[in-house]
């Protein structure tokens, strides 16, 4: 219950990150987008994990660790880091809720099951294995709740209530983003598993079990910055927005650096809690653990969602539908409970 607990606060960092951005002035979306980048995956990273592991520990591990693991982590983290980009995409085209629900959703089906499957293991042989997947199932229905909500929702509205709730609301061209988003995300999953050796060499270093996964966070999100860094330095030179982090007054440099920093500090808890949540949870279920981190993102990225008001207007059965796929999803968590 303390690992499902720990995990719960990361989502909620998780499914917050993108609030701050509505504080951000004047900046296109690459520019703010790319900041908070710098504060959640080249900054977080090294604070938390040098906060978590002595400086000198932390430098052993990374030394000792094979080159070839590092950049194995590092490649999976620019995997991610596409569908990390076209993740803030899919939010800024359907919104906090419903954007995150679709992406989310495939990321916790393949991000649990391949690396479960890729290890060899049977997941029909043992009572752990049936869970993770009644537990992936049980989850991916409440998805399937909240997506029928959000179909309600899209035909309920009138165009003009739906530019209302999300700004630059496009159905069609979100969705295709979000699939891509979603299966391309799950590369930190396989990250997080092509780093075990860091875990094991952070544990034989004297590491609290709760912190081994800190090393591994680093590369995995390196990766995944290098991407975002790439599409979004070419963005801001088609768009000649370049001029975004000169041409505003120093007030305003410095609100736009406050809330995006702020919102990649959110964003990088969800791992940093993740990680020491998943140390706690039974060996047979630690797959699930993934799965768990997903459905609490997209139960507390709807509710978020309700706060914004991006479900105003709409009818009350898909008020109703909607509180049912969170309560859903929320109660996929506890499978764990159940070995």
């Amino acid at each position: 219950m303390i690992g499902i607990l720990l995990i719960a606060i990361g989502s909620l960092g998780a499914a917050s990150f993108y609030v701050p951005f509505q504080k951000v002035k004047v900046w296109s979306w690459e520019s703010y987008w790319i900041m908070q980048g710098v504060a959640a995956w080249l900054l977080a990273p090294w604070v938390f994990a040098l906060v978590a592991i002595s400086p000198g520990t932390l430098m052993d591990i990374i030394s000792e660790t094979p080159a070839h693991t590092k950049w194995l982590v590092m490649m999976f983290g620019a995997l991610w880091g596409v569908g990390g980009l076209t993740f803030g995409l899919s939010i800024r085209y359907m919104g906090v809720a419903l954007g995150q629900s679709l992406v989310l959703g495939l990321c916790a089906a393949v991000g649990t099951l391949v690396p479960a499957f890729q290890s060899g293991g049977n997941l029909f042989a043992d009572r752990a294995g049936i869970l993770t997947m009644i537990g992936v199932a049980v989850a991916l229905a409440g998805i399937v709740i909240i997506g029928y909500a959000g179909a309600l929702k899209n035909k309920g509205l009138s165009e003009e209530q739906r530019k209302e709730a999300v700004k630059d609301f496009a159905l069609k061209k979100g969705i295709l983003i979000a699939i891509l988003s979603g299966l391309m995300s799950a590369s930190f999953a396989f990250g997080l598993e092509a780093g075990k050796p860091l875990e094991v060499l952070a544990a034989e270093k004297g590491t609290n079990s709760l912190y081994v996964s800190n090393p591994t966070l680093i590369f995995i999100l390196l990766g995944g910055f290098i991407t975002n860094l790439i599409y979004c330095v070419y963005l801001n030179i088609k768009n000649k927005t370049y001029t975004d982090y000169t041409s505003v007054s120093a007030g305003v440099f410095l609100n736009n650096l406050a809330f995006t920093f702020l919102a990649g500090v959110l964003w990088f808890l969800q791992f940093h809690f993740f990680g020491m949540g998943k140390s706690l949870m039974p060996e047979a279920m630690s797959a699930f653990s993934w799965s768990i981190l997903m459905a609490l993102n997209i139960a507390m990225a709807n509710i978020w969602g309700i706060f914004l008001k991006e479900w105003k207007g709409v009818s009350k059965k898909t008020y109703i539908i909607l509180v049912i796929g969170i309560l859903v999803l929320i109660l996929s968590t506890f499978v764990v409970k159940l070995t």
